[in-house]
């Protein structure tokens, strides 16, 4: 009889793990707590009266491997865009904006003068990114793989770049390598979203934020899914039922009980009994459900904006809002104004907005109804910084969070943003707990850990070598909890498969 297998979770890590577990032959049953799959990972209509199906809490791919993809046999639309990044800044009277393309060219080297007086932080800027991409070259063809030592990665990369992400808090690489306050700002945001940290903090949970945002694919590319995460979800959810896997909708489990011999999962209504269970929620929820004390409870940090405009505004600086919203619009990221948001919230006040926009509609208008495909209108999703639930939790919070992100958008506008709002939806980190059983609304699970195992650390087993194992043999993390979770990647579920396939073998 073929090993049986209960995956709790139906986000996209563990259909990534039901699909290569039911293709190997196992008895694969997942679990999924809400009526629909895809987790975070989906794309709803949140407007009345608009039809427009938005990517609701994650919405770009970067760190899903193209190899991965292609095992999977998943017939997605991924497309690049054109501006990497836009930054509108105001200096001395003037209104400007630092376009950043995707292939930086003219344009690119054009607006660091324009910003700066000269070519010395664009030359800074490149010398930068490319080391980052020996980084990169050199780690993301390991994230399929059982990890890496670190001495292993540090041998192959060298140089001021390891130092620089990896040892060393990284906000005193960016003091050393850039002079303008505004362009380690715009470096730095990588390093904050979803983490709640200075960016000179001892633990380096900043660097490891900064690291996984930069070596997606081995390019740091993040990519546009044509129809939305839903349309990933769903991709998702054919191949693991074609592969074998049954996935049962509405089924919130409510214990696990560990044996020498099998694993008893319970909800209201049902008992399944299992040779293995592969997690993907949190390790905090994993520690409730087996009736441990859990550690401390993962906290987001994050004000997430889903807006409808009947178009985009104008610009104060004439760039073409085409151009600015296509990429990553970086709002107030400055990193003085990065370090004095992280300050004010870590003293439990809200801090002034800084965060960023992105329009996914400028790259893909399919997720627009018919009538709104033909018209102006366009999406805007935002995503705001150091703002952690006991923040705004507080009452009126996240009514002036909200006031002060468009207030501090106007700013930088031709015209006000309000009158073409045609719908907006906020959701705080504790609104995405209760959204989607997150602990704390962390979009990590928890804080990030470093993609290779400690020279000196003992991975005895094949779950400890891919990183997903836990206190009991029979339990794995196949979630954004895992070793080399986060993000929309499908690692933790490749990972969790292919360490119980060796298990097995």
């Amino acid at each position: 009889m073929a090993e049986r297998v209960v995956i709790i979770g139906a986000g996209h890590n563990g259909l990534v793990a039901a699909t290569l577990l039911a293709r190997a032959g196992l008895d694969v049953l997942v679990l999924e707590r809400s009526g629909h799959v895809g987790g975070a990972a989906v794309s709803t209509p949140d407007f009345d009266g608009h039809p427009a199906r938005l990517s609701r809490f994650s919405y770009l791919v970067s760190l899903f491997p193209r190899a991965l993809v292609a095992d999977l046999g998943l017939d997605l639309e991924l497309r690049s865009r054109p501006t990497a990044s836009f930054t509108p800044w105001r200096r001395d009277g003037r209104d400007g904006g630092l376009v950043i393309e995707t292939e930086p060219g003219e344009r690119t080297r054009a607006g660091f003068a324009d910003l700066t007086g000269d070519d010395r932080e664009f030359a800074a800027w490149q010398e930068f990114y490319a080391e980052v991409g020996s980084l990169a070259e050199a780690i993301a063809p390991t994230l399929l793989d059982p990890l890496p030592r670190r001495s292993e990665l540090r041998d192959r990369v060298g140089g001021t770049i390891w130092e620089d992400v990896v040892e060393r808090p990284v906000g005193e690489a960016l003091h050393r390598r850039f002079a303008d306050d505004l362009v380690r700002g715009i470096v730095a945001t990588d390093a904050l979203i979803g983490t709640f940290a200075s960016l000179e903090e001892p633990s380096l949970i900043q660097n490891r934020c900064l690291l996984y945002h930069l070596i997606g694919d081995g390019t740091g590319e993040w990519r546009v899914p044509v129809g939305g995460m839903g349309a990933v979800t769903d991709e998702l959810a054919r191949v693991a039922t074609e592969a074998g896997a049954t996935i049962r909708l509405n089924s919130e489990v409510d214990g696990i009980d560990v044996s020498d011999v099998d694993v008893t999962v319970c909800g209201d209504g049902f008992v399944e009994r299992a040779d293995h269970v592969l997690m993907g929620a949190a390790p905090y929820v994993l520690d409730r459900l087996l009736g441990h004390s859990p550690d401390r409870k993962p906290a987001g940090s994050q004000l997430k904006l889903n807006i409808l405009l009947s178009r985009l505004p104008r610009l104060r600086c004439e760039v073409d809002p085409r151009v600015a919203f296509a990429g990553t619009f970086h709002l107030d990221e400055g990193y003085g104004a990065l370090q004095e948001a992280w300050q004010v919230a870590h003293d439990g006040h809200l801090p002034e907005a800084c965060g960023e926009f992105y329009c996914h509609t400028l790259t893909d208008r399919s997720i627009l109804g018919p009538e709104l495909r033909d018209t102006e209108a366009q999406t805007l999703t935002y995503f705001g910084l150091h703002t952690p639930p006991d923040v705004l939790d507080a009452p009126g919070a996240k009514e002036l969070a909200v006031a002060r992100v468009l207030a501090a958008l106007d700013e930088y506008l031709a015209e006000p943003i309000e009158p073409l709002i045609l719908g907006l939806e906020a959701n705080t980190p504790t609104e995405i707990e209760r959204e989607l059983a997150m602990p704390g609304g962390h979009i990590f699970h928890g804080d990030l850990s470093w993609p290779w195992l400690e020279d000196e650390e003992v991975a005895e087993s094949p779950a400890a070598r891919w990183g997903v194992a836990t206190r009991h043999p029979r339990v794995l993390l196949c979630g954004s909890g895992a070793r080399r979770g986060g993000a929309v990647s499908g690692i933790g579920g490749h990972n969790a498969a292919r360490a119980l396939l060796e298990s097995l073998s």
